[in-house]
């Protein structure tokens, strides 16, 4: 029993949890993370960057499941108890979600293939920080002031700007919210719609990956340090997802597009001076 592995896949836990809902990339981090750390071979780490990610959403679904119930009822029989159009929502989710499970379905391991790694983290950590500072100063016209008053064009327009979350360092929730808001969507309306987007999202990469994937978790240390680095998750993000929605119904979100830049230029110095002593 490797002890090391099992604190790894911990501190990977913690890392999702943290970072799953914040305009940050948890792909990202955890990509980094891996790296830093000499986590597990790539294979086995490409398959836990995306299966750990159901630890969080899970949480999503503990900590909103009357919504969520009641959003299914409402698109299963139209009535939803405190919704005018009880519909609404379901909709709008299942909308947002068709782009990116078509271009993810077809470009997932080609995505695999060239662009996990820390350098195309690094230029979209920075790329995506510069686009919050951008959004954050535009004039906003409110058009949707919660997750239920989202329209369907809003919502297709929100699981456009979420494909662009498959390339790693962008950040699935940065994304949806950063897109939501430049939509006219309200601050927390934007993020309580980006972690209901990410339920279907989420689950289906990882059981989509498990399945094409799973082959590489040759024995049950494999599952178990699998099961742990999700477990963690799971308690970090119920312990996050409350502070994050009480931080976005006051302030902006200029202090993540600052650790975006300054952890992609970081990793771009020291990958640079990684490769000149290498060369040298």
């Amino acid at each position: 029993m490797d002890i090391l592995l099992f604190v790894q896949a911990v501190i990977m836990g913690i890392v999702e949890g943290i970072t799953e809902f914040l305009p940050i990339s948890s792909t990202g981090y955890l990509i980094l993370s891996a790296d830093v750390m000499g986590f597990w071979t790539k294979e086995k780490v490409d398959l836990f960057v995306v299966v750990v990610q159901l630890g969080a959403i899970l949480a999503v679904i503990y900590d909103y499941w009357g919504r969520l119930w009641q959003a299914l009822m409402g698109l299963l029989t139209g009535k939803a108890e405190g919704m005018t159009n009880p519909r609404q929502l379901g909709l709008s989710l299942i909308v947002s979600t068709i782009p990116v499970m078509i271009v993810g379905f077809t470009f997932a391991d080609e995505i695999k293939a060239y662009l996990f790694n820390p350098i195309v983290v690094a230029i979209m950590l920075i790329i995506g920080g510069l686009l919050i500072f951008y959004v954050e100063k535009r004039p906003k016209t409110v058009i949707a002031e919660e997750a239920e008053d989202v329209s369907i064009k809003t919502a297709l327009m929100i699981g456009l700007f979420q494909c662009l979350a498959l390339i790693p360092g962008t950040s699935r929730s940065g994304a949806t919210i950063i897109g939501a808001l430049w939509l006219g969507v309200s601050r927390k309306a934007s993020a309580e719609f980006s972690f209901f987007l990410g339920i279907p999202v989420i689950v289906g990469a990882a059981l989509l990956d498990l399945v094409k994937h799973g082959d590489v978790l040759t024995n049950s240390e494999d599952w178990l340090v699998l099961g742990i680095g999700t477990i963690v998750s799971f308690i970090v993000a119920l312990l996050c997802i409350r502070l994050l929605v009480a931080w976005v119904s006051r302030r902006d979100f200029t202090i993540f597009a600052w650790l975006r830049i300054i952890t992609g230029v970081i990793v771009l110095i020291a990958s640079w001076g990684f490769g000149y002593q290498m060369a040298g």
